[in-house]
């Protein structure tokens, strides 16, 4: 048998080789879009709650508390508290800019009732004031609703004090931040009334 024949012979007999290259299959989409949408999770997800890795909201140097003691926050900044508070509650009325809307609203920016007496703006803003007010020689004659607790906004002690301090140091200058405290004594002074009228306000000190 010549040798021909014999490779011809081999050949039938073994078939046609497998391309192993062949073999290789891709990762199947439904896997490539799990991963896709895991990775999207991933970034949303601590974008969202990372609190942008600000050391105060994280700090993995902190010592470890012992057991049963107490884990204080640290005290919120009063300025960051009132801007938030001012925003959702104040400006449509006093506007970004504190220049209020004449004839209703009166300015806060250069007022004397700002920077004047720290305990009559905590009982406007507690209780609300009704009637004509006059503000830098000008007349107003809008209702000023109250906020504090109870009222239909319910801000809470801290939050009050938060608003006067910054409006204070926004647009009169004045470093010194209104206490949570203060307010609360004064809500104590005053309890459960209706709103302040300028000739009240100007009886107190």
């Amino acid at each position: 048998m010549s040798d021909e024949v014999l490779l011809s012979t081999h050949e039938k007999i073994l078939g046609k080789q497998p391309d192993e290259k062949g073999r290789y299959s891709r990762l199947p989409l439904g896997l490539l879009f799990f991963f896709s949408g895991l990775i999207f999770f991933g970034g949303t997800y601590l974008g969202r709650y990372s609190g942008y890795f600000h050391p105060q909201i994280y700090n993995e140097n902190a010592p470890v508390p012992k057991v049963g003691q107490l884990i204080v926050a640290p005290p919120a900044d009063p300025m960051v508290v009132g801007k938030a508070a001012y925003g959702a509650v104040c400006i449509a009325c006093h506007q970004p800019t504190g220049l209020g809307l004449p004839p209703a609203f009166p300015p806060l920016v250069g007022s004397e009732w700002v920077a004047g007496s720290e305990e009559r703006l905590i009982r406007i803003l507690l209780y609300g004031l009704q009637g004509p007010i006059k503000v830098k020689g000008a007349d107003f004659n809008g209702a000023m609703p109250a906020v504090g607790p109870g009222s239909g906004f319910n801000l809470n002690a801290e939050k009050v004090a938060g608003v006067l301090t910054f409006v204070r140091k926004e647009w009169a200058g004045i470093d010194k931040p209104i206490t949570a405290a203060k307010v609360t004594e004064i809500r104590g002074k005053e309890g459960s009334r209706g709103p302040m009228t300028v000739a009240e306000l100007e009886k107190m000190p």
